[in-house]
């Protein structure tokens, strides 16, 4: 099991492991150790989570979010497997802590009658600089 949060826990049928070998770092080692874990967390069906945060789980995850609604995280940072392991889950904790917090409504704000007037004094300075860039007349013809 994991813990996101006291109220929060995801069930180990929730979760799949794989291992691969992994690119990078290693030496001979990343030719005959599996290092890399790719982790599969079934959001879309946990019961763990609420549907709003489904949504913005979904929307935080990106490319890593599949059409069957799993969420594939893939860690190859490291030469030792439960490092990787360790580290695919905290990731996975961390995105569900941040599709917890809800994002806070925009309240509509209109602009003060101050900032308008110095707007409008803004444009029509700006027009009369260029209004003076015209052609000059010759007072000589």
């Amino acid at each position: 099991m994991l813990y996101v949060t006291d109220q929060i826990v995801i069930q180990d049928w929730e979760l799949s492991e794989s291992f691969m070998r992994a690119s990078g770092p290693g030496g001979q080692n990343v030719n005959k150790v599996s290092s890399a874990v790719e982790l599969r967390f079934e959001a879309e069906r946990s019961p763990a989570l609420a549907p709003a945060v489904k949504a913005r789980l979904k929307r935080l995850a990106g490319r890593r979010w599949t059409l069957e609604g799993a969420l594939v995280l893939q860690v190859d940072e490291t030469r030792s497997q439960a490092r990787n392991r360790e580290i695919a889950r905290e990731r996975l904790t961390d995105l569900i802590r941040q599709a917890l917090v809800a994002p806070r409504r925009r309240i509509a704000t209109k602009p003060t009658y101050g900032s308008q007037q110095r707007r409008m004094d803004a444009k029509t300075r700006r027009g009369s600089v260029k209004s003076l860039r015209g052609a000059v007349d010759d007072p000589e013809s």
